[in-house]
Formats: structure tokens, sequence, C-alpha cells
């Protein structure tokens, strides 16, 4: 009784000291605001076993199971980790084994490994429940490699002539060339082009998703981008385009005249891999990839076409987990739209396709999984974090402080990607006089003294600091809780009293 009521009259004073101070008032969501999750939707999770068909759970390279049914049941999950988006695999009717969904046999059906246009719908308006937006993979760049297409006399000038490809090929090669071999449908026929872009419109108005992920940007004509961004937000007006460009920033850069809202930042993204794979890695490369982009950045570590980042920390033999906290606290706190591959919060590990795609496991350990959460809680608190400028304030090899500023709203964030703890001092001038900071990860605080702020920071940690006044003891607010302890004391005293004479009796 005794520990019950105590609790009870401390909850007050907890609470007190849990609100955030300085956190922004919230504002009308962009999609600057969001935390995308990919999804490769036959190695996620399998909802409906009776729509697996010749899937094969044992076999890498075919079906393995996973539907929309499977991401339906585990929304929650993702819910709860603070992702706001989700992006899926496409999901058009494939070919054998095509479970990738790169070797699209229908663009007006989806695959029946994964479930039917129904089952879609319902996983979209789930997501919606829950605010979460859904984007879909979308591929126009090819078909499958025997799409019935080949064989139509009447379709012939819908392909390009077959021939290899190579990325040092000039523009036009790269845009009529077969990527890995497979058949490139050519967007300056007419008739191909409005096949394609009546397809985009089409599954807009049926199933209300959000926005398309494109693939293979720089293999598809610019006019043709151009005129497919403004198709789809005329169905849509806030409708969503990421596009996946696979070149140097300028290249990336060279596209944002079709329209396209944010591209996959692939320069940033080489940096991350080399400097989070191990400790006391520079990170200078990385801060500078973030200056003054020349696009807006979806920051991943890694893609479904991609070797997993937990193959890279596995190499230098370094606790893949330890690596993945600092790179998520990089993503997450800098810059641009965080896009965590499935898998990551499990550390995934896996080279090249099919080894990268791996069945996701729901049973392993949480520690990562509590601290992607952790780090959601703070970017949806702190408008700062995805809205807010960027400066670095120190950095050295693989330490660094940078802030972000959003109206009055100042983060901190402290990064020690060292082996040994660092202590870091930043002159008051950088900040504010007479304030400190507060740790949102870790609980730190550190307080101005000496025109100075005396960070120290653990090895291989981060920590997300707000900027605040400094803490005072606020004199009515305890003689308030003074009181009401006072008070549940007597209420007690007078139980345990009638108690002890009711057993007298």
């Amino acid at each position: 009784m005794k520990k019950r009521v105590l609790s009870l009259a401390l909850i007050p004073l907890l609470l007190f000291y849990a609100i955030p101070v300085g956190a922004a008032e919230k504002e009308q969501r962009t999609w600057k605001d969001e935390i995308a999750y990919s999804v490769m939707i036959d190695r996620f999770f399998d909802g409906n076993p009776k729509n697996n068909g010749d899937a094969d759970v044992l076999n890498p390279s075919a079906f393995n199971g996973g539907d929309f049914e499977g991401v339906t049941k585990k929304l929650n999950y993702l819910k709860d980790m603070g992702y706001t988006a989700i992006i899926l695999s496409p999901i058009f009717s494939n070919e054998d084994n095509g479970y990738h969904g790169d070797w699209v046999k229908d663009f007006y059906k989806t695959d029946a490994h994964y479930g039917t246009k129904k089952e879609f719908k319902k996983l979209v308006n789930e997501a919606h429940s829950r605010e979460m937006k859904v984007i879909l993979d979308f591929q126009v760049n090819n078909v499958g490699p025997n799409h019935s297409w080949l064989n139509d006399p009447d379709k012939k000038d819908w392909f390009h002539e077959k021939k290899d490809i190579s990325m040092d090929s000039g523009q036009r090669n790269l845009e009529s060339g077969w990527v890995n071999g497979l058949p490139d449908l050519n967007q300056d026929n007419q008739e191909t082009r409005e096949y394609l872009l009546d397809a985009a419109k089409w599954w807009i108005a049926e199933t209300n998703i959000d926005g398309y992920r494109l693939n293979q940007v720089q293999h598809v004509p610019k006019d043709f981008w151009k005129e497919f961004v403004k198709v789809v937000k005329s169905e849509k007006s806030n409708f969503y385009t990421v596009g996946d460009v696979q070149g140097d920033a300028d290249l990336i850069a060279s596209y944002k005249e079709a329209g396209i809202d944010a591209f996959m930042d692939y320069p940033q993204n080489a940096e991350l891999r080399k400097a989070f794979a191990a400790p006391d890695q520079d990170l200078a490369p990385v801060l500078d990839a973030a200056k003054d982009p020349s696009f807006t950045q979806a920051l991943f570590m890694d893609t479904q076409n991609m070797p997993r980042f937990t193959k890279d920390a596995a190499d230098h033999n370094e606790n893949p987990g330890a690596r993945w906290k600092m790179a998520l606290s990089y993503i997450y706190t800098t810059p641009g739209v965080p896009i965590v591959m499935y898998g990551s919060e499990i550390a995934l590990n896996g080279d090249k396709a099919p080894n990268n795609h791996q069945l996701m496991n729901f049973k392993t350990e949480q520690e990562l999984v509590e601290y992607i959460t952790k780090l959601s809680d703070l970017r949806e608190m702190y408008p700062a974090l995805s809205k807010g400028n960027m400066k670095v304030l120190y950095q050295k090899g693989g330490t660094a402080v940078f802030k972000r500023v959003y109206d009055d709203e100042t983060v901190v964030v402290v990064m020690n990607n060292t082996t040994k703890t660092q202590t870091i001092k930043l002159a008051e001038k950088n900040l504010e006089e007479n304030k400190e900071l507060r740790g949102m990860l870790n609980g730190d605080l550190v307080r101005s003294k000496d025109n100075s702020y005396s960070i120290v920071i653990d090895r291989e940690s981060a920590e997300v600091y707000t900027l605040a006044s400094k803490s005072t003891i606020n004199i009515p607010y305890l003689i308030i809780i003074g009181l009401v302890l006072v008070i549940f004391g007597i209420f007690i005293a007078l139980i345990l009293k009638r108690s002890k004479r009711n057993r007298l009796k």
C-alpha cells in the first residue's frame, strides 16, 4: 500500500521533468518529416500461405512467400518503430522467379504470389488509418525477359534494339541499351509512353497510393520523366516521387528539371558506408557530402541492389549492431529523408542478390529496434531534425558535432565514431550563452561554464541534445508536491491506524 501511494504521488513530479523544453509546436506535415521503411514484399512476411503457389522458401532465387497480407499484419510493428512511410518493391505481375519485381509481365495486375488488388487496397487503407504513406517502386525502363510483347509485330517499336550497356556510355546509350539484358522500353514511342503514363495514373486512382520510387532513372529520357511527374501530380497533387539515379552528384542534380521531388543520395551513401563500417574513420568526407546539396536527399545505407551494410561491418570484424547505431544516428539527424531497408533493425547480412534478400526474422534481439524507436521519437518531437539548417561546429577524425536550427529550436548532435571516450569543448558563441544541453538519447546534461560547453561522449556512441535555458528549482511546484505528499501521508496514517484498531477488536 505504501509503495503504491508513493508512486502515485511521484507521478506529477516525474511528468514535470520529462516534458521536453523548447520542442517546437507541431506544424503541417511535409515529406521532409517522413521516415521510410523499404520492404521487399516477397522476403518480409508470409501472411497468407494460400497464395504461395510455386514459392520455395529454400530457394533464394525463387519466390519465398511474402505478400500484401504479411505487410498489413506488420504495420503496427513498423508504426511502433516510428516509420511513417513504407516503400514497397514492385507489385506488378512478374515472370517466373521475378520475386524482386523487375521482370514485369503485366503493369495492370498484382503478382499472384502477393495477393489481389483488393488485398493491396486493404494494405493501403490500413496504412493510411495509421497515418502511414505507401510508396511503390515503379519500373518503366524494361519488362521481363520473356514478355509477350517481344513476339507481337505491332509492338516492335515499343523496344530499343538489343545492345549491351555500360555505365560510362554516352547518355543516348544509357537510355537505349538493355540493362542487365532486359528488354528496354522505348519511351520515345508515343504508344509506349502513353501506356506507361496511363498505368501510373491508374494505380493512383485505383488504390490511393502516395508516391513512386522511380527505378533506373538515368536509363529513361528526361522529357519522359518530366511528363510522368506532371501526370501523376495531376492525379494527386501531393504525390511524392523519389528518383533512383546511380551516378555522381552532378548527374543526379541534372534530373531536378524533371520535377522529381527527391533523389537517392548515392554519393553520400558511398561515404557513409566507408565512415561507419568501422570506428576511427574520418567523418569529414561524410560531412562534406552533406553540405549544400544540389538536390533533395533520400539518405540510406543500402538498397536491394547492393550488399548489405551489415556485410561491411562484418568484413571489418565489427559488431554490426554498434555500426548500425552510429550510421542510423547520422541519417536520422541530418538533412534528408531516411530510408531504411527491411531487416536493418536486425542487422540482416548478405552480399549481392539474392544473398542480400534474406527472409526477415521477427524473433531476434530487440536492442536495435529500441534504438531506432528512440531516434524516430526524437525526429518526430523536434522539427529541427527534419527541417532545420545544418552547421558543423566541430570535426576531428571520427568525432563530429553539428547543430540543426529551425525557428527558435536548436538541436546539437554529437557523434563519437572512435574507440576512445572523447571530450569536446564548444565555445558559447557557437551556441548561446548561459544555456544547457539536454541529452535526449542517453540523458546527458551539459551546462555552459567559463564561456564554453564541455561535452564528454563515450566511444562509438552518439547523443542528441536540445539547447535550453538552465533548469532551476521550481519552488512553488515543489511546495505543491510537498503538500500532496503530506496529505497522502496523513491519509495512509489514518488507514493504518484504522486497520490496527480493527485487528485489536
